[in-house]
C-alpha cells in the first residue's frame, strides 16, 4: 500500500533519516517512534505529500484515502456537531450533488443520489458524529454549541473527532492523546483496536501503542528500522539488536587492533611488503559496523526540600469552581510528605479545579484550606509552560522564577542544574522562542523543582515527553521526599508513580476503590466509577479479589513510602551538609599553613566533631532504611 525505497529526508540541512526501505501493508497499525527530532512527524508529512524525498522513491496508490488531523480549527459559529458530521467528505459531496439536481429541476437525478445517500449512511451521520464527539469528551450538551466557545484542547478533540469520521484507507495520528485525558484515551484506544482500516500513528504513549499496533517504526541515529509487534516487542528486539551489534563492533575493533599492529610491525621489511598490503587493502574495504549510540540521556533530580511538614496541607469540607459556579462540594483531603496520588475523572469534572484549589491559587467556594507554614507548592501546568519568555534564554529564566533558592546559586550551579535537564553547554543561552514543546516542559520542570517544592501538582505533564523523558520524570518522582498529585493520561506514570487514586465525579472528590484496569472496565459499562470512604475495606467493582489485593499491595507500599521519605529526606540533607562541611574543612587546613592563622584551630575541630556527628548518624540512618526496606 505505502512504500519507501532507500528514501533520503532533510529538514533544512539536517538529514533526518536516510536509506530507508519500508513497506505498509493494507491493515497494518504501526507505531513511529524515536527521540523528538528525530523525523517522526516529517515522516507523516512525506506520506501525506506534504514533502518529497530528498532521495530515493515514496510510492502510494493514486485513489488512497488519507485522513489526518487538521491542525487549524476554525474560530467559527459552526456547532461542534456540525464540524465532526463533515470530516465525512463523501458524504458532504453528495449533499451538494443533491442541492444542484434540485435547484436544477432533475428530479430523476436528485432520486438517484438520495439512494446514494442512504447507502452512504447518510440519516445516522449526526449520531456517528455525536459518538465520535462524546466519546473524546465532549458533554452531549455541548454538541451544539459553537466552536469559538470551546478552548484549544476541546477544539483539537473535535478535529480528532472530525478525522476518525471520514472513510478512510489510511489514518496519520500525530500524538492523538496529547489533548486528551485518560477517559478519552481509553475511549480513543477502544475505537482504533476495532476499526479496520491502515494506522500510522505517532505516540510516546508506551500502554496505548501496546494495545493498538502490530509493527513498529524507530527512528534513531538517521536510521529507520522496522519491528514486528507492538512497542514492549519493538524494545526487546532493539535491545537485543543493540547487544549484538555492540559485541560485533568489539570483535571488528580487536580485528582492526591485530591488522593495524602487524602492518606497523613489517611495513619496513621487504619480505612482508605484499601481505602488508593485503592487509591495508583489507582495512579499506572492512564495512563498518555502526555500534549503537547512546542518544542524550535524561538523569533528572529533584533538589530535597528544604522542610516537610505533616501535613503540607489539608481540604476541609471544601467546595469550589468559579462565580456562582460549584465544580465540586464536600471535598475533604489531607496531604503528607510521600503522598503519591492519582487524580481521574472525566474531562471538565473538575481536576484541575483541585488542584488549583490545593496549590490556593483558587479561593474556596465554601470549606476550609489548611496550608502548613513552610508549604512550598510546585505547580506544573501548561499555563506554567506558555508562561516562559519567548526572548530570554534557559539560564535566564531559571534566574527569573526559580526563587530565592536559585538566586543564591552561582552561575556554574545553574547550569549544572540545567544540564540535569538535558540543557548542556552553550543550550543554555539559546532564545526559548526556538525550544520543542518538549524543551519548553523540560525547562518549565526544571525551574519549578529549583525551588525545592514540598509538594508537586503535575497536570499532564508527560504532553511532549519522549519515552527517555517520561522515564527521568517517574525515577526522579519516585526519589521525591515530597508529596506528589498528578493528573495525567499516562498509564505508565500513573502505575509507576502512584500508590492511590482520587476520582472526581458528580461534583464530588472521594477516593476510588480501584486501580486503572477497575477504572477502565467501569468506564466501559457506562456506569459511574465506584468510590469508597477513606480507609475503606475492598471494592465492589470487577476482580474483586484481585483488586482488593492490588489496593492493598498499593496501600503497604504507600505505608513503606511515608515510613522512608522523611527518612531518606533526612540522609540526603546529611549528604550536602557533609559536603559542606568538607569543603570548608579544606579550606581551614589550607590557611593553617600560615602561623598567622593558628586561631582557625578551634573551628577546624568543630567542623571535625560536627562531621563525624553527621557520619554517625548517616551510617544509623542507613540501617534503619535497610530494616523498613526489608519489613
Amino acid at each position: 500500500m505505502l512504500s519507501l525505497r532507500n528514501v533520503r529526508l532533510r529538514r533544512g540541512t539536517r538529514v533526518l533519516f536516510e536509506e530507508a526501505s519500508i513497506a505498509v501493508f493494507r491493515g497494518d497499525k504501526v507505531g513511529i517512534v524515536g527521540r523528538n527530532g528525530s523525523g517522526k512527524s516529517s515522516l507523516l508529512a512525506l506520506i501525506r505529500g506534504e514533502l518529497a524525498p530528498d532521495l530515493g522513491e515514496y510510492s502510494a496508490p493514486s485513489t488512497l484515502r488519507i485522513a489526518i488531523v487538521e491542525q487549524s480549527v476554525p474560530d467559527s459559529a459552526q456547532s461542534v456537531l456540525e464540524y465532526v458530521r463533515e470530516g465525512d467528505i463523501e458524504l458532504v459531496a453528495i449533499e451538494h450533488a443533491i442541492s444542484a439536481a434540485h435547484a436544477a429541476g432533475d428530479g430523476h437525478r436528485e432520486a438517484h443520489l438520495h439512494g446514494d445517500y442512504d447507502a452512504a449512511g447518510g440519516y445516522g451521520a449526526r449520531s456517528r458524529a455525536a459518538a465520535l464527539a462524546t466519546g473524546l469528551g465532549f458533554e452531549p450538551g455541548d454538541l451544539e454549541r459553537p466552536l469559538q466557545v470551546f478552548s484549544g484542547g476541546l477544539r483539537m478533540r473535535a478535529a480528532l473527532a472530525r478525522a476518525l469520521m471520514r472513510r478512510s484507507d489510511v489514518l496519520l495520528l500525530d500524538e492523538p492523546t496529547n489533548h486528551l485525558d485518560l477517559d478519552a484515551v481509553l475511549w480513543l484506544e477502544s475505537w482504533l483496536r476495532a476499526w479496520r482500516g491502515t494506522l500510522l500513528i505517532v505516540s510516546h504513549d508506551r500502554e496505548f501503542l501496546d494495545a493498538i499496533v502490530n509493527r513498529t517504526f524507530h527512528i534513531e541515529n538517521g536510521r529507520m528500522t522496522g519491528y514486528s509487534g507492538n512497542y514492549s516487542a519493538f524494545e526487546r528486539q532493539w535491545a537485543a539488536a543493540r547487544e549484538h551489534s555492540a559485541a560485533l563492533a568489539a570483535r571488528q575493533r580487536r580485528e582492526i587492533t591485530h591488522v593495524e599492529s602487524f602492518v606497523e610491525r613489517f611495513r619496513a621489511k621487504a619480505s612482508k611488503a605484499r601481505q602488508v598490503q593485503s592487509r591495508l587493502k583489507w582495512l579499506a574495504r572492512l564495512p563498518q559496523i555502526i555500534e549503537a549510540q547512546g542518544e542524550e540521556s535524561f538523569a533528572w533530580e529533584f533538589p530535597v526540600p528544604g522542610k516537610l511538614p505533616r501535613p503540607l496541607v489539608a481540604l476541609e469540607r471544601v467546595g469550589a469552581g468559579y462565580g456562582s459556579h460549584t465544580v465540586f462540594a464536600g471535598a475533604s483531603l489531607s496531604l503528607a510528605p510521600g503522598e503519591r496520588i492519582g487524580v481521574l475523572g472525566r474531562n471538565g469534572a473538575g481536576k484541575s479545579t483541585l488542584m488549583k484549589t490545593i496549590a490556593g491559587t483558587l479561593t474556596p467556594l465554601a470549606g476550609e484550606r489548611t496550608a502548613a507554614p513552610d508549604l512550598e507548592v510546585g505547580f506544573f501546568a501548561q499555563l506554567e509552560v506558555e508562561q516562559l519568555d519567548a526572548a530570554s534564554s534557559s539560564i535566564e529564566e531559571l534566574a527569573r522564577r526559580g526563587g530565592p533558592a536559585v538566586a543564591a546559586w552561582t552561575p556554574q550551579q545553574k547550569r549544572d542544574h540545567l544540564g540535569r535537564f538535558g540543557f548542556r553547554g552553550d543550550r543554555v543561552f539559546e532564545t526559548i522562542g526556538s525550544f520543542s514543546g518538549g524543551e519548553r516542559a523540560r525547562l518549565t520542570l526544571a525551574t519549578i523543582v529549583a525551588r525545592r517544592p514540598n509538594l508537586l501538582l503535575l497536570d499532564e505533564p508527560t504532553n511532549h515527553l519522549d519515552f527517555e523523558m517520561r522515564s527521568a520524570l517517574l525515577l526522579a518522582l519516585q526519589d521525591y521526599a515530597g508529596a506528589v498529585l498528578i493528573v495525567s493520561h499516562d498509564r505508565s506514570l500513573l502505575r509507576g508513580a502512584c500508590d492511590r487514586f482520587l476520582v472526581v465525579a458528580g461534583g464530588a472528590v472521594r477516593p476510588f476503590d480501584g486501580d486503572l484496569e477497575d477504572y477502565a472496565a467501569w468506564l466501559a459499562q457506562g456506569a459511574a466509577p465506584p468510590v469508597a470512604e477513606s480507609g475503606a475495606a475492598a471494592g465492589t467493582g470487577p476482580g474483586g479479589d484481585s483488586a482488593k489485593s492490588r489496593r492493598d499491595a498499593r496501600r503497604r507500599e504507600a505505608a513503606a513510602r511515608n515510613r522512608l521519605s522523611p527518612l531518606r529526606a533526612e540522609l540526603r540533607a546529611i549528604e550536602v551538609e557533609i559536603e559542606a562541611l568538607a569543603k570548608e574543612r579544606a579550606e581551614i587546613e589550607r590557611a593553617l599553613a600560615d602561623p598567622a592563622k593558628c586561631g582557625l584551630a578551634a573551628e577546624f575541630g568543630r567542623i571535625a566533631q560536627r562531621t563525624a556527628a553527621l557520619e554517625d548518624r548517616w551510617l544509623a540512618l542507613g540501617e534503619e532504611i535497610d530494616a523498613a526496606q526489608r519489613a
